[in-house]
C-alpha cells in the first residue's frame, strides 16, 4: 500500500505549485519538471502490485511450509497486496468512468 502512495505522490509533483499564481504559475512549472507518459506511470503501478502479490503468496506458502514466516507476517503481506490491488481497482474504475464521459460527450 505505501509503494503505491509513493507512487501516486509521485505521479503529482506540481500540485504544490497550484496554490498560487494560477494557470501562468502553472505552465511556467510544468517546462521544469519532466514529463512522463500515464501509460508508464500505470505499468509501473500494476508492476508494483503485482510484486506485492507475489510477496504475499512467498508469505503464505513460507508460512504453510513452515519456512520460518511467522502469521503476523503473511498476515501484513497478504493485507498490503489487497489494498494495493484495491487501490489500482479504484484507479481503474475512474478511468473507465472518465473515458465514458468523454465519449458521451456531444461536439
Amino acid at each position: 500500500m505505501q509503494s503505491a502512495i509513493n507512487l501516486v505522490l509521485s505521479a503529482t509533483p506540481a500540485l504544490p505549485r497550484l496554490s498560487g499564481g494560477g494557470p501562468a504559475a502553472l505552465l511556467a512549472g510544468h517546462a521544469a519538471v519532466p514529463a512522463t507518459p500515464f501509460s508508464d506511470l500505470l505499468t509501473e503501478a500494476v508492476g508494483q502490485v503485482n510484486q506485492l502479490e507475489e510477496q504475499a503468496q512467498a508469505a503464505v506458502g513460507g508460512l504453510m511450509t513452515g519456512a520460518g514466516v511467522d502469521v503476523h507476517q503473511a498476515m501484513i503481506a497478504t493485507q498490503k497486496a489487497s489494498m494495493a490491488f484495491e487501490l489500482a481497482l479504484a484507479v481503474r474504475n475512474k478511468a473507465v468512468q472518465a473515458y465514458q464521459q468523454v465519449i458521451g460527450m456531444q461536439f
